[in-house]
Parts: structure tokens; sequence; C-alpha cells
């Protein structure tokens, strides 16, 4: 693991915001290794508070994004989401949800309220299914 994190596979390339000063490489990699195989973490430093993860496979941090936004690693709430290769200057990382334009690269954004809509509708057809209720 160390190749530039500029350089990396953007489809792989996963944001981790609100760090905080604190985060470690070894916590970030235990948080994160568990949605698949990972081929790089930096973790800023000047100024700290933010670290980007690539996964061998987009699918993996897809999923890890989906999983780990908004919960606790190294200690904090993180913000977590596809980074989207943008620079925000001396102050922060390459986040996905910025302002100024349309979708990352590859054409489709996540959208949370699509994925939420969906584990409802999930779990109401398995609730019927569950509890044997007819329509």
């Amino acid at each position: 693991m160390g190749s530039r994190h500029r350089d990396w596979d953007l489809s792989c390339k996963v944001y981790v915001g609100s760090l905080g000063n604190n985060a470690s490489k070894q916590e970030l990699e235990s948080a994160f290794n568990k949605y698949g195989p990972l081929k790089n973490v930096w973790v800023a430093r000047n100024p700290p508070g933010f670290a980007f993860i690539e996964f061998e496979d987009t699918r993996d941090a897809e999923d890890a994004v989906r999983h780990l936004d908004g919960t606790r690693v190294c200690g904090v709430r993180v913000r977590v989401e596809m980074s989207s290769g943008r620079t925000r200057g001396r102050g922060g990382g390459g986040g996905g949800s910025g302002s100024g334009g349309g979708p990352p690269r590859g054409g489709r954004r996540f959208d949370r309220r699509y994925v939420l809509l969906n584990e409802i509708l999930i779990s109401f057809v398995m609730s019927l299914v569950c509890c044997s209720i007819e329509f």
C-alpha cells in the first residue's frame, strides 16, 4: 500500500471525513477491510480529519459507504462517501457530496433515500411472508 491517493481508481476510492485528529491507519484498515480487500489507505495529517480508502472492487467500496456512513470509526462519527476526485483546498478532502455539479464519474449518484426506501419495502414484504398475512 503506498501510491498517491490522487492516482487511485475513483470507482474504488472512498472518502472518510470528520475523523478528528487521532485517526490511525490500522483502525481504518480494521473498520473497512470487513467489506473487502483494500489496496491503499491514506490518512491526512496536515490538516488532519479525513482519509481515503481504496478497495480492490467497486462493489466493496459501495458496500462500505452504505454501511459505515454515520457510524463511529476511530472513536468519532464519520462521513463516508465515494470520492468525487475533486480537491477542496487546504481544509478538506475530496468527498462526493459537495455542491457544484452533477453525479460523480460513472454517471450514478448514490442516493440514500432510495436505499432506505428499498430496505423499508424489503422489511415490509418479509413481515408479510413471515406472518402469513394475505392481501
